[in-house]
């Protein structure tokens, strides 16, 4: 079954994908799903150290960099923990709701008790995207905890808070941090990169976020049969494969994570063929991944069709 979608690109079949091993047994297991025997080969790659955005370790150029993730998820997200050290040297955390703005700071609203917490101004926030209960990339930024004074910034925003959440609030309660630095983690347990603030600011949220969830959930519930089939043709791998499901797509690719019949779990990058900037792209581009899969495991060659070579005008 393919997505809908309007239209269909020509495409190149992308090159074999090596994948990462996961330790910790987060897959969700369909019991009704037979196993599939692959026999291509197996490589790993794994993340070791961690390391900054300017040197990133396993960072290549089809999926998103670090900053471009962190301002993904600040921008799906609206709920964090806020960070701050007390006066009796304990560091505290408390739930808060933020907005962001264009350049991806937070901005929260805080009252005075909250704010009298804090000995400083230094603070972070930490804030967590789930991704179809399969991974969980997160965020920590850290930064000053400042309340802006100039009155347009003010109404700016306040407007930002009310479009974001719907409701009025004290201009006296706003606050933002300004963005030193970030750590981004692609899920629990993971090592993380920090992200200098210049390459956080500059960096723009993913153009699928708002929709990404929904194609995820459609191709894990209707198309089955080409995550398979995409494990067979596009993935490095010769073990046989009891589960297959998607975890996330983005502008770059998508990701997935693969259960073997020895219950072993593995996550694996799989790039479009181009890049995409919007759903109809993302959808297309799926089904052209899809129609190669299949021609390749059916060993389809298509016919030489003699072209027709006479024609004849129309006078009007």
């Amino acid at each position: 079954m393919l997505l809908q979608t309007q239209s269909l690109t020509p495409h190149f079949l992308p090159p074999l994908i090596p994948f990462k091993s996961i330790t910790k047994p987060q897959f969700i297991h369909f019991n009704q799903t037979p196993p599939r025997k692959f026999s291509l080969k197996c490589s790993l790659s794994v993340v070791s150290d961690p390391t900054t955005a300017s040197t990133p370790v396993g960072v290549s150029n089809d999926k998103p960099f670090p900053a471009e993730v962190s301002r993904t998820i600040m921008e799906l997200s609206s709920s964090g923990t806020l960070s701050m050290l007390t006066s009796n040297g304990w560091p505290l955390g408390v739930g808060v709701r933020f907005a962001v703005d264009d350049e991806g700071t937070p901005v929260l609203c805080l009252n005075q008790s909250c704010k009298k917490l804090s000995v400083d101004k230094k603070s972070s926030l930490h804030v967590q995207l789930e991704q179809c209960g399969l991974r969980t990339p997160q965020c920590t930024i850290q930064g000053s905890l400042d309340k802006p004074e100039d009155l347009n910034i003010l109404k700016r925003l306040h407007s930002m808070w009310k479009k974001r959440f719907g409701e009025e609030v004290d201009k006296n309660l706003i606050h933002v941090i300004t963005v030193e630095r970030v750590l981004q983690m692609e899920d629990f347990e993971e090592d993380g990169i920090w992200v200098s603030s210049s390459d956080y600011t500059n960096a723009s949220p993913d153009p699928l976020r708002d929709f990404a969830e929904k194609i995820v959930n459609e191709i894990n519930a209707n198309n089955k049969e080409d995550l398979y089939r995409f494990c067979n043709v596009y993935v490095d791998l010769d073990f046989q494969v009891s589960e297959a499901k998607m975890i996330w797509v983005d502008r770059l690719g998508f990701d997935m994570r693969l259960c073997s019949t020895q219950n072993n779990v593995f996550d694996v990058r799989i790039p479009f063929p181009r890049e995409v900037t919007d759903e109809k792209g993302a959808k297309s581009s799926f089904n052209c991944m899809s129609q190669e899969a299949w021609e390749v495991e059916k060993n389809y060659q298509a016919p030489d069709y003699k072209k027709v070579k006479q024609m004849k005008q129309i006078t009007y």
